[in-house]
């Protein structure tokens, strides 16, 4: 058995889609499926077993002698979540006692960290960096890593584990993240619905309006390295997982027009007060250390991301 948790959400569904298209067909969900609205990332799956998150550590105590592999994807990942009750809950307790089980029954883990980790990037985008010394700027990047911090702590680790600090993910089956889905996902409802996009306006002099850099990562490329991880077991640690290349959201919205086919249209305005004092300006996944185990697959560029994006499953509505 391959488990993912988080399988109803858009990283774990996408995962749920690859393994199922490589012929692994036994495969157990782990998420809180009674949220309707992320139905149709699970509904079509047909899969070993779907098990609710709070049910997932008695259901390994009984079947881990049946578990090959443990992909922890699940989270509360609203960066705009402000109770930190429910994100140390979810987020780095419910981690450890995932860690733990892997421990306690020698199974191989890999597990969602976050660029969010990084903050302002005020020391750097690498993924060697200690994360004592990190200052993320919001509680869901202070819960990713205080988990990343415990983890380095601790003397008992599972035999082969892997954390992974996704950048800007997008991709098919993020519908359901209403404001924190990717822009790309919000520049073609934008656009489809008004002929036009609104970008961020930059309140920092070192920036244009529309020229703040992300390192946007397409879902596909995310789930392929976490598939290489599950065939090549060792090389245990912390890793970025984005392309290397930081693009401008004025790249973005050309590129979901230019996918759309409709002349272009960018207005700018102010970031909402509730994030702006935590906005992120630049983001970029120094990917070093991935590439140095042995990591050679190429990367969906921005553009060619968007394209497949918008022409192959947004103007169909198609899932993956």
């Amino acid at each position: 058995m391959i488990v993912i948790t988080g399988a109803a959400g858009f990283i774990g569904s996408n995962l749920a889609a690859l393994l199922i298209k490589e012929n692994f067909t036994d495969i157990v969900l782990v998420d809180d499926f009674s949220v309707n609205d992320k139905e149709n990332n699970f509904i079509d799956k047909y899969v070993t077993e779907r098990v609710f998150r709070d049910d997932f550590p008695a259901w390994l105590d009984e079947n881990n002698r049946f578990v090959q592999f443990v992909f922890h994807l699940g989270a509360r990942t609203n960066t705009a979540e402000f109770d930190f009750n429910v994100l140390n809950k979810l987020n780095t307790e419910y981690s450890k006692t995932i860690w733990l089980k892997c421990c306690d029954y020698g199974l191989p883990l890999v597990y969602a960290s976050s660029a969010a980790t990084y903050g302002s990037g005020e020391n750097g985008f690498d993924d060697t960096t200690n994360p004592e010394i990190l200052k993320p700027l919001n509680p869901y990047g202070v819960s990713k890593n205080e988990f990343d911090k415990w983890v380095l702590k601790q003397e008992r680790k599972p035999f082969f584990w892997v954390g992974l600090k996704f950048f800007n993910v997008y991709g098919p089956n993020e519908y359901h993240k209403n404001r924190m889905a990717s822009v790309i996902f919000h520049a073609y409802n934008q656009i489809q619905a008004n002929g036009k996009l609104n970008l961020f306006r930059s309140h920092l002099t070192d920036f244009a309006d529309g020229e703040q850099k992300r390192d946007f990562v397409y879902v596909k490329d995310v789930c392929k390295v976490m598939y290489f991880f599950m065939l090549n077991r060792k090389n245990n640690g912390i890793y970025n997982l984005g392309t290397g290349q930081a693009r401008t959201f004025n790249d973005l919205g050309k590129s979901v027009f230019r996918a759309m086919e409709i002349e272009e249209k960018i207005d700018y305005i102010d970031i909402p007060e509730d994030i702006r004092e935590k906005y992120q300006y630049f983001t970029e996944a120094d990917m070093t250390n991935l590439r140095s185990i042995g990591y050679t697959e190429s990367f969906y560029s921005l553009e060619e991301g968007i394209e497949d994006y918008v022409k192959n499953y947004l103007n169909g509505g198609k899932y993956e």
